[in-house]
């Protein structure tokens, strides 16, 4: 969230932020109530100012014995008055409030202008795509062959776009999450966390995840608690309503979690495979920093998330997003995405953002410096470290060999118990 004074005294760099996005926000209402509120306030604030001061000389009055009724019955009006406006300020604040909520970020001056993913840049890129002497396959079919991903019961179970996966292939998936653990904890400095797999209504708009994105969420009826689409979300919350004392800082919290998304306007896309499931496992990397170290940060973030690729000898390519497709809570953002030789193409397995005070200033995340009485604003970053079921569906795609069976990654053969192929099993 911005703040109202900043906005108001960078209302060109704000305006021109928006537009970049392609965003649409009303600025000339918001500063017709901006104003508005102001004036309001000064009002009140004149008017109790007065009402005191005369209270006094009622007291005064009663005490001598004077008739004082003529005076109460003005004071009687100016606290009818001050009713008024307050009930006028309050309708005024809640449009200022629904304004800078769903106002979203604004972008960092390097990240590049575009519309749309079409404009996102390259970076750099790790490994040459795989080529095989023979047709490769989707991950979704080499799953199905070996028996190890099966999508037809998973939809009897609970719906469509829901894994169900069974020996070497649920195997497979715990060993990630344990590899990408110990890679981010042990290497890396992270702090693991298990945290709720719920959250409230207050967490996610911490976060920017509401209100503008609600239909994205799984919500539990007849409460205002949602499940996580990310553990971003109860991570960066963690330190919600608090000060942190700038000597702790960064602070580096990693998580797996199960993660749950409606996908609303996702219809058509992505409908085979763990590309884009209503449940999904992810590792989650969240950072705590100062303003002046947020940007090498979010650099040394992107390369964690990297690391962990190169560790499972995956080709990827590392690319920034251009205004247009920026998230609504991100300042500047990478995206890493994996080849997926079955598909041809390279797809998203992880997205690392730099929020700035965006969402610090939503949650009231706030830093202390020493000697000093002003509070600041911390900033918050955010990556996939990684997303596991994009990482199993990049395997068996980048290690499938011509018997149809999927090499195991080196890396992964110890937290595998030693298991090095996976062939066709029988259930």
């Amino acid at each position: 969230m911005i703040e109202i004074k900043y906005i108001r005294d960078n209302i060109d760099k704000i305006k021109q932020g928006v537009k970049v996005r392609k965003a649409k926000a009303d600025f000339n209402e918001f500063l017709k109530k901006e104003k508005k509120r102001r004036e309001l306030l000064n009002n009140i604030e004149s008017l109790r100012h007065h009402r005191n001061t005369v209270s006094d000389k009622i007291a005064e009055i009663k005490k001598s014995g004077q008739n004082g009724d003529s005076i109460i019955k003005e004071m009687r009006q100016v606290s009818e008055k001050i009713k008024e406006l307050d009930k006028e300020l309050s309708k005024t604040e809640k449009f200022l409030d629904n304004f800078l909520i769903n106002l979203p970020n604004v972008p960092h001056e390097d990240v590049p202008l575009g519309d749309n993913e079409e404009h996102n840049q390259i970076i750099r890129k790790s490994g040459n795509p795989k080529k095989f002497d023979f047709t490769a396959k989707n991950h979704w079919d080499i799953g199905e062959d070996l028996k190890i991903l099966d999508f037809a019961r998973a939809a009897k179970i609970t719906g469509s776009r829901y894994p169900l996966y069974f020996k070497s292939g649920a195997k497979l998936e715990r060993a990630l999450i344990n590899f990408m653990l110990d890679i981010h904890t042990n290497e890396h400095g992270y702090t693991e966390v298990l945290p709720p797999f719920i959250v409230s209504k207050k967490s996610l708009t911490g976060t920017g995840q509401l209100p503008k994105f609600e239909e994205d969420l799984f919500k539990l009826e007849g409460l205002d608690h949602f499940m996580i689409p990310t553990s971003e979300v109860p991570l960066t919350n963690i330190y919600a309503n608090e000060i942190i004392p700038i000597e702790n800082l960064p602070i580096k919290f990693t998580a797996y979690t199960p993660c749950f998304r409606s996908e609303a306007g996702s219809h058509g896309k992505d409908t085979r495979g763990l590309i884009r499931q209503h449940q999904f496992n992810k590792v989650e990397m969240v950072k705590y920093t100062t303003p002046e170290t947020s940007y090498d940060e979010l650099e040394s973030l992107v390369l964690n998330a990297e690391e962990i690729l190169k560790r499972l000898e995956l080709p990827y390519q590392v690319i920034t997003l251009c205004t247009g497709d920026l998230g609504f809570s991100a300042a500047k953002t990478y995206d890493i995405e994996v080849w997926m030789p079955g598909q041809n193409k390279y797809r998203e397995i992880s997205s690392c953002s730099n929020c700035e005070a965006f969402q610090a200033r939503r949650a009231g995340i706030k830093l202390r410096r020493q000697g000093q009485k002003k509070l600041e604003f911390a900033h918050t970053l955010n990556g996939s470290g990684l997303a596991v079921g994009r990482c199993v569906a990049a395997i068996l795609e980048n290690f499938q060999k011509p018997d149809g069976s999927v090499k195991i990654p080196k890396a992964l053969v110890p937290y595998m118990g030693d298991q090095r192929i996976i062939s066709n099993e029988t259930r």
